[in-house]
C-alpha cells in the first residue's frame, strides 16, 4: 500500500478507482471524484449498484472541519397496493428473517418490488454543494465504459451465472445478460477472451443525463421513459413519485469512543446501531497491544445486543432468499476532503428487471419492508426504506479515516471491527484490513474467520454457536470494505483483500 501526498480512491473495481483518481489529478474535489466513481461503478458492476438504486454518504470538509451526512435511500411508490403482496402460508421466510414470505416473492423480484430510486438525487445534491467540475464531465468516464461494453471475465461470468434463473424471468434482463437463456460462456481453459455485453442503451441514457442534468432523471425524458417501462411491466413507479423525491443534508451522528470520534449517518441506516455497539464496547474491555479473546467476546456481546434492539425497534431490512449486493468506495483528496459512499440495488441484480428504454437495472427496494402489517418497518405506500449501509468518517489524534462496506447486514460489524482496530489498537489501515474478523449480525451463529487464533475461537465458542470459514473470493462470508486514511498530510487507501476487482489508486503527483 503506497503512501502519498496526493488523493486516493479505494473502490470495489480498479477501473472505477482509476477514474476517480484521474478526476483528482484534473483538480477535482473528493466529491467530484465520488460522482464519477458512482456512475462508473453502475456500469462496471451493474448487478451491485446503479442510477436506479439508492444509498448514503458521509462527507468531510477539511477547511470547515465539518462532516455532512446525506441519505438517499429508496422510497415505496405512492400507488403501492399492499394487497398485491399476499402472505404465503409457510410461515417465516427463513431462519434469519423475522417476517413472513410473500406469495411468489413479489416483494423481492419483479416489477412490483421496484421502489423510487435515490442515487442520482444524492450524487447531484453533493455535487451542487461541493463539486468543482462540470456534471457533464464527471459522467463521461462512465459513458466511455458503457460504450465499450461490460467485459465478461471469470468473475463477471460467475456473478451472472449465480443470477441466471432470476434474470430469465424478465425478457429485457435476459436479453442483456444471458445467451439463449444461459449465462455467457467465456474463454476456454488456456484461451484469452474479450467477450463483452453491450451497454449501448446505458451509454445513451447517461449521455442524456450528463447533458440535461440530474433533474432529467426525476422530471424529464429519462423519468418518462423509465416509469413507462415499469408501469408497462406491472409495477407501481410513477412520474409523480420521481418528481416528489428529494434529499437534504443532515447533521452527522457523532459517536465519541475512547478519545476518538466516529461520524455516521443518523437515520434510516446502520449508523445508530453502530453508535449502540460502540457505546457498549467502551465499558467492556481495555485495549491491549492486539485484539485478544476478551476483545472478540466483547465484540460479540455488543453486536448481539445492538442487533436485537435494531430488529425489535427498527425492523429487519434484509430480504428473504436474497443476498444483499452493494458497493462502497472511499475517497480522500490532496486537501484532506473525504467521501465515504455506499450505493446499492439491494439484491444481486436488484429486482432483476431492466428498463429497456434506459438500459438500467431497477432496484428492489420494496423488499426492505416487512410485508406483515403492524410491525416496525411494515410495508406501506410513500415510505422511506430502512438501509443497512454504514459509511463513516473516523478520527483519532492526527489520524482521520473514511470507511464503509458492502454486504447487507454484515456491513456494520465490519465497520465496527475496522474502527476499533484503528482506534483501540492503533493499527494502520493496511493492518486493520488484513486482520481476520467475524460476523455477528442477528443470526443464530457467529461466523468467524478461521485465521483468528484458536484462543479467540475457543473463547467465542463458550457462550455461542460458532461456525468458522475461509475468507474467500466468492461468496463473501464477511462484508467487503473499502477505506482511506489521512495522517500528517499523507494519504493511503485499502480495499477488501479478497476482492477480485477492488483496489486503491493514487492520483499521480507532479
Amino acid at each position: 500500500m503506497s503512501v502519498t501526498t496526493g488523493g486516493v480512491v479505494a473502490a470495489q473495481h480498479v477501473k472505477a478507482a482509476e477514474i476517480g483518481a484521474a478526476v483528482l489529478e484534473d483538480g477535482g474535489d473528493a466529491v467530484d471524484a465520488a460522482v464519477a466513481v458512482s456512475f462508473a461503478m453502475g456500469v462496471l458492476e451493474p448487478w451491485m449498484s446503479g442510477p436506479a438504486g439508492g444509498g448514503a454518504m458521509m462527507i468531510w470538509r477539511e477547511e470547515e472541519q465539518k462532516a455532512y451526512a446525506l441519505t438517499y435511500g429508496m422510497k415505496s411508490p405512492k400507488a403501492l397496493d399492499t394487497n398485491a403482496f399476499p402472505l404465503a402460508k409457510d410461515g417465516k421466510a427463513a431462519d434469519l428473517f423475522p417476517w413472513k414470505s410473500v406469495v411468489g416473492d413479489k416483494n423481492v423480484q419483479g416489477p412490483l418490488s421496484i421502489a423510487v430510486p435515490g442515487t442520482v438525487a444524492g450524487t447531484s445534491k453533493a455535487h451542487e454543494a461541493f463539486g468543482k467540475m462540470p456534471w457533464n464531465e464527471l459522467l463521461k468516464p462512465a459513458i466511455r465504459e458503457a460504450k465499450a461494453g461490460l467485459r465478461v471475465d471469470w468473475y463477471a461470468a460467475l456473478v451472472i451465472a449465480s443470477g441466471t434463473r432470476a434474470l430469465s424471468a424478465d425478457s429485457d434482463a435476459a436479453a442483456m445478460f444471458l445467451e439463449d437463456g444461459q449465462w455467457p460462456t467465456i474463454a476456454g481453459w488456456t484461451a484469452l477472451s474479450e467477450k463483452r455485453i453491450s451497454l449501448s442503451k446505458v451509454a445513451s441514457t447517461l449521455t442524456q443525463l450528463g447533458e440535461a442534468g440530474a433533474q432529467d432523471f426525476y422530471t424529464g425524458d429519462i423519468a418518462a421513459a423509465m416509469t413507462k417501462d415499469v408501469l408497462d411491466k406491472g409495477g407501481f413507479l410513477s412520474m409523480e413519485d420521481l418528481a416528489d423525491y428529494s434529499v437534504d443534508f443532515e447533521e452527522a451522528l457523532e459517536i465519541p469512543y475512547r478519545g476518538s470520534r466516529i461520524l455516521a449517518t443518523p437515520t434510516l441506516t446502520a449508523g445508530p446501531t453502530l453508535a449502540d455497539t460502540l457505546g457498549q464496547l467502551e465499558d467492556m474491555f481495555d485495549p491491549e497491544q492486539a485484539p485478544n479473546p476478551e476483545t472478540f467476546q466483547s465484540y460479540a456481546k455488543a453486536l448481539q445486543a445492538s442487533y436485537k434492539r435494531r430488529l425489535e425497534s427498527m425492523g429487519d431490512q434484509d430480504a428473504p432468499h436474497s443476498p444483499s449486493c452493494t458497493t462502497h468506495f472511499s475517497i480522500v483528496d490532496r486537501h484532506g476532503n473525504m467521501v465515504s459512499m455506499t450505493q446499492t440495488l439491494l439484491s444481486l441484480f436488484g429486482s432483476r428487471v431492466v428498463s429497456p428504454s434506459t438500459g438500467f437495472l431497477m432496484n428492489n427496494g420494496v423488499m426492505w419492508f416487512d410485508p406483515e402489517p403492524g410491525h416496525p418497518n411494515s410495508l406501506a405506500p410513500n415510505k422511506r426504506c430502512l438501509m443497512n449501509v454504514c459509511p463513516v468518517i473516523g478520527e483519532k489524534g492526527d489520524k482521520r479515516f473514511a470507511l464503509g462496506a458492502s454486504g447487507g447486514r454484515k456491513i456494520m460489524p465490519a465497520v465496527m471491527h475496522l474502527s476499533s482496530f484503528m482506534t483501540d489498537f492503533d493499527m494502520s489501515l493496511e493492518d486493520a484490513f488484513h486482520h481476520p474478523r467475524m460476523d455477528v449480525s442477528g443470526g443464530d451463529a457467529i461466523i468467524a474467520d478461521e485465521d483468528l487464533s484458536p484462543e479467540i475461537i475457543a473463547a467465542l465458542s463458550k457462550d455461542n454457536q460458532v461456525a468458522t470459514t475461509k475468507r474467500t473470493v466468492f461468496p463473501y462470508a464477511f462484508a467487503c470494505p473499502a477505506g482511506v486514511m489521512r495522517e500528517k498530510g499523507k494519504n493511503m487507501g485499502c480495499t477488501e483483500i479478497m476482492s477480485p476487482w477492488g483496489d486503491a489508486v493514487s492520483e499521480r503527483t507532479k
